[in-house]
């Protein structure tokens, strides 16, 4: 099993083209079984939940050829409308595909999909949405069948603003007869982005971005080439990393109007940041003050990167909060950062963070994406070298981490986990 070995103490300076976006390119791909003919994706990064998902496709019976950051998906021949349950196992984003499966085919059959473990999200609301359009649900035995002969546009409330509820509902409605209203309605960037991708091909998605979707069915859509958003959660990892290096980072291919709290809320922590047309520029120069967050629904403060800055809060000049508002299960990294050094108090969904910690080097392990993020970030800050291990959780949202921070001039690489009984020898 692979570790990430990182050497503290490294000013983090250069500059970084930021890859496209693992929670946008996922649901489009899903979305790609609808059309007819070749979709030609651009700008996906080679992580592992993409892996899992084109893997999925092809086991669906599409043609899926990868040109580099380009994925060709022709899935004018798919003969399956059964989700292999190990591979749905893998990944919690294959749930996207029971939407457009069955609005295509007019049947799914999948089990009840995994991925990381940051507290319950429940698929309740999908299943609501689906039923709403005429779908027939049946669960049991840990798998979901879903049947339909004719979906029809329905008005849908989603009691919170669920991403995969939307986006899943969103592609459901496409080819349903009508039109549908989805209320209350996630409004995140990817989003908006599955609206565009849909609406290339021929679909008519009306409001995305907002709270209100309106859905007009189509006939068919048809293939179209597609480049996929920056990957926002990438862009606002890699600023809090120039923030707790005291480095001076720029960032291409960004899209500030996607970060805009991130963006305030480092600005209070005292780094300087120049926005351009595609690109960001974060530098600091000394220790960060102490700020408080509070996650939320987009345009709130996204929770994935609550961990990330819970690492600037640690070593900030004065006591931070932070207020866990989407996900129970986002706080175990601060048992990782308390080995290194942090002093960080929870209660419930809200933690307590003294800062001014000097973060030593130890052995730490991700327990999930972007508590592996916050364990970088802590690497990078302390004295001699880290090591984290579970470095499968980060690869499925950081495109060949160790080279990317690499290129920032840090010192990070991989090692295998019997090493680290001699690294500490």
């Amino acid at each position: 099993m692979q570790c990430l070995a990182i050497e503290g103490g490294h000013r983090l300076s250069g500059t970084l083209r930021v890859h496209g976006a693992k929670n946008a390119a996922l649901p489009i791909l899903a979305a790609s079984v609808m059309a007819v003919g070749e979709s030609v994706i651009e700008d996906v990064p080679d992580l592992q939940d993409i892996r899992v998902m084109t893997t999925i496709l092809r086991q669906l019976g599409a043609k899926v050829k990868a040109e580099g950051a380009t994925l060709r998906i022709d899935a004018t021949r798919i003969n399956s409308t059964e989700v292999p349950e190990h591979l749905m196992r893998l990944m919690r984003s294959s749930i996207f595909l029971m939407g457009p499966i069955l609005a295509r085919f007019g049947r799914v059959r999948v089990s009840k999909p995994g991925g990381c473990t940051i507290g319950s999200r429940p698929i309740d609301l999908h299943l609501k949405g689906l039923r709403a359009l005429g779908a027939v649900i049946e669960e049991k035995h840990g798998f979901i069948e879903c049947t339909a002969n004719r979906l029809r546009g329905a008005k849908i409330y989603l009691d919170l603003p669920s991403v995969g509820a939307t986006e899943n509902l969103i592609m459901a409605a496409i080819f349903a007869e009508g039109v549908t209203v989805i209320e209350n309605a996630a409004r995140e960037p990817e989003i908006v982005d599955l609206a565009n991708y849909l609406n290339a091909m021929g679909a008519n998605v009306q409001g995305a971005g907002e709270a209100t979707l309106i859905i007009e069915g189509v006939g068919r859509l048809t293939a179209v080439r597609y480049r996929v958003i920056p990957d926002r959660i990438v862009a606002g990892t890699l600023m809090a990393a120039a923030v707790v290096t005291q480095g001076d980072v720029l960032l291409q291919n960004v899209d500030a109007r996607h970060l805009g709290v991130v963006i305030d809320k480092l600005r209070e922590a005292g780094a300087e940041i120049s926005v351009y047309d595609s690109a960001i520029r974060v530098w600091m120069v000394g220790r960060p003050k102490a700020i408080s967050i509070q996650t939320t629904y987009y345009p709130g403060f996204p929770t994935d990167l609550q961990s990330p800055l819970m690492t600037l809060m640690s070593i900030a000049d004065g006591t931070s909060m932070v207020t866990e508002s989407v996900f129970e299960g986002r706080f175990k990294h601060v048992s990782e950062l308390r080995r290194m050094g942090a002093n960080i108090k929870v209660d419930l969904r809200t933690a307590l963070i003294e800062g001014g910690s000097e973060l030593t080097s130890a052995v730490v392990e991700a327990s999930d994406l972007r508590a592996g993020a916050a364990l970088i970030l802590a690497g990078l800050a302390a004295k001699g070298t880290s090591y984290i291990e579970n470095v499968y959780h980060i690869d499925r949202g950081y495109e060949q981490v160790e080279e990317m921070f690499a290129q920032l001039g840090a010192k990070i690489w991989r090692v295998q986990k019997d090493q680290l009984a001699t690294a500490f020898e």
